[in-house]
C-alpha cells in the first residue's frame, strides 16, 4: 500500500530536520505511540497502539534510517509485528524537506507499507482510511509541537 503526502511547517529547514530527528518528537506526535527510543544514531525502537476497525494492536517496531542527507533527505525502513499476533507490517518511507519562501519547509513523504496477518484482511481501503487519518494527527500535532517550541 502506497502512501504519499505533504505538508508545510512554519520553520527553518534545519530546525524542522532536528525535530523530526528526535525521538521524543516522534513519540510525542505519533497518534497512540507509547515509546520511542533511539538504540543509535540511526536506529529507533518504539511501541505504538491503534485500532482498526474491531482490532486493538500494540505493535513493537524498529525503524531504521538507511539514507541521510541532512537537512533535505532521509530513508527509512522498519518493520514490527503486533504483541497478540494480529500481524506483522513492513514499511520504506522516504522524507524530503525543501525550503520555501518566507521560512516555511514542505515536508513530502512516501512510504509503502505491506501488512500480513489479520490486520491484511481489511483490505486496503480501511487500512489507508486508517493510516491517512493517524498521518493527518500527526501532521496536526507535529506543527502544533514546533510553532510551540519557536514561539518560546
Amino acid at each position: 500500500m502506497l502512501i504519499e503526502g505533504k505538508f508545510t511547517l512554519k520553520a527553518p529547514i534545519q530546525e524542522v530536520w532536528d525535530f523530526l530527528l528526535e525521538p521524543g518528537t516522534l513519540a510525542s506526535c505519533i497518534p497512540g505511540a507509547e515509546k520511542m527510543e533511539a538504540i543509535d544514531d540511526r536506529t529507533y525502537e518504539g511501541v505504538v497502539k491503534q485500532k482498526v476497525g474491531p482490532i486493538a494492536v500494540k505493535f513493537n517496531f524498529t525503524q531504521k534510517f538507511t539514507e541521510v542527507t541532512p537537512p533535505k533527505h532521509l530513508k527509512a525502513i522498519g518493520r514490527g509485528a503486533d504483541v497478540t499476533k494480529a500481524g506483522t507490517f513492513s514499511q520504506e518511507t522516504t522524507v524530503d524537506l525543501t525550503e520555501i519562501s518566507g521560512g516555511e519547509v514542505e515536508v513530502s513523504y512516501t512510504s509503502n507499507v505491506s501488512l500480513v496477518g489479520r490486520l491484511a484482511t481489511f483490505g486496503e481501503r480501511i487500512m489507508r482510511a486508517k493510516v491517512k487519518k493517524v498521518g493527518e494527527e500527526f501532521t496536526k500535532n507535529l506543527q502544533q509541537k514546533l510553532e510551540s517550541r519557536t514561539a518560546g
